[in-house]
């Protein structure tokens, strides 16, 4: 590696952090994960881009993309590899005609940055809900947010890419050009290269309402139910989070918090949208107001040294709601629960076929999420109970989020991508990457 760094020092732009220089043990941890990387690479530009991942593979070690750093599984670093840390690519820049305005946005732009660049313009692009989280990171997996069930996920937004290959070449990618590989893009996370620039379509935005109706624990089953059976008719105007059993605020005695989003400025229609949610049972807090839709992203949670934070995710389809949201609350109901959230989808999610790209699971009604929190020690000693709690959720739920999973095992990698769009992204793998060089992730091997 030493004689390949030599090389590339004498024509990297951007900066190099190796260990024992100022700044290391930032660069090389996560927000979430601590690495301990042979070197950090900044790229200054695409070019930067192109020779980094050329010396990734002349050197052989492993390699690690980084945008956002929120990666639970700590995708973002590494023991020993290349940390390609993207940050410096970060602009966000308007382009085409009004009729059809584009966003076109560096890959290691963070979505709090996009939106605070697009709102001047009362502008917008669905993506997650958390500031801090990286563009590409989010997008590559799927993109579920405040605006999801009105304008779809962040990748059903894309209209094409610029990426460089494990080659170290530079590549479109759109409908029309490269089109297998945009396909493969649009949900196959970071497998087959590293996005420099994406180019979105952007819509026009008013200010949101959006807020929190909280209810009593004891009435979790009969607001869920409610909630779910409301959402599957409800405007696409709104999209809606049910969280409950959070340990910080009471555990099984936390209230049911369902957050919502209405994608419209006009009060009485967001009154009509709200209001049935609102009759779901004994309101403790109505929290809603109208705010800028960049307002509605929130910083995302910094774990304490030594906290750290696990995670679990899987669809639900219409037929297996009921019996999902039963055992939900049975759980949430039940000391030492993990916190649990449940998110709508659906809406315009739904509309696109499941083959249109590699995100799989359009046909879903519900996303589930279990997060436990706590020291690596009381993490693994509580493993069994949530494992127990997955077995028995086992029979109802489908596949998994990749944003929301802390591990990559084969059973995981096998839960985001079902058979078929496996094997049609290990074909595409083989072409792009057959060394397997982009490995950091939940990797799909070349066919």
């Amino acid at each position: 590696m030493r004689a390949a760094l030599e090389t590339l020092i004498g024509t990297f732009q951007g900066e190099i952090v190796q260990p024992g220089a100022d700044g290391y043990e930032a660069a090389a941890a996560t927000v979430l994960t601590a690495g301990h990387p042979a070197v950090v690479l900044r790229p200054a530009g695409v070019a930067d881009v192109q020779a980094a991942v050329r010396f990734a593979a002349e050197a052989g070690l492993p390699m690690a993309v980084r945008g956002g750093g929120h990666s639970f599984p700590g995708f973002g670093t590494n023991e020993g590899g290349i940390v390609i840390d993207l940050s410096p690519l970060a602009a966000v820049e308007l382009i085409g005609d009004p009729q059809r305005r584009l966003a076109r946005i560096g890959g290691g732009a963070t979505w709090g940055a996009v939106a605070a660049a697009l709102a001047p313009h009362h502008l917008a692009i669905s993506s997650g809900d958390t500031r801090g989280v990286g563009v590409g990171g989010l997008t590559l997996s799927g993109g579920i947010g405040w605006k999801v069930r009105k304008y779809g996920l962040a990748l059903d937004a894309l209209t094409g890419v610029e990426v460089v290959t494990a080659d170290g070449e530079v590549l479109h990618a759109s409908e029309k050009e490269n089109t297998e590989l945009f396909w493969a893009l649009r949900g196959g996370g970071g497998n087959l290269g590293i996005v420099t620039a994406f180019d979105f379509v952007v819509h026009p935005t008013t200010e949101v309402f959006h807020g929190r109706i909280a209810f009593p624990a004891a009435e979790a089953q009969d607001v869920l139910q409610g909630w779910a059976d409301y959402m599957r008719t409800a405007s696409e105007d709104l999209t809606s989070i049910v969280a409950f059993a959070n340990p910080f605020a009471g555990g099984p005695d936390a209230p049911v918090e369902v957050f919502v989003a209405v994608d419209d400025a006009d009060a009485d229609h967001a009154a009509a949208v709200l209001d049935p949610i609102r009759r779901l049972g004994t309101v403790i807090a109505d929290e809603v107001e109208l705010k800028p839709y960049e307002d509605l992203l929130v910083d995302g949670l910094t774990p304490p040294p030594g906290i750290r934070l696990t995670a679990r995710s899987a669809f639900v389809e219409r037929e297996s709601v009921a019996a999902t949201l039963r055992i939900l609350a049975e759980v949430g109901a039940a000391p030492q629960s993990p916190i649990i959230a449940v998110r709508s989808v659906g809406g315009a999610v739904a509309q696109v076929s499941d083959d249109a790209t590699a995100y799989a699971y359009r046909s879903a009604e519900l996303m589930i999420v279990t997060t436990s929190a706590g020291p690596a020690p009381v993490l693994e000693a509580t493993r069994p109970a949530l494992d127990a709690i997955w077995d028995r959720l086992a029979p109802h739920v489908v596949g998994a989020y990749a944003n929301f999973l802390s591990d990559a095992t084969e059973s995981d990698v096998a839960a985001v991508f079902p058979e078929k769009t496996y094997q049609r992204l290990a074909a595409v793998k083989r072409k792009y990457d057959p060394a397997n060089l982009f490995s950091g992730n939940h990797n799909v091997k070349p066919l």
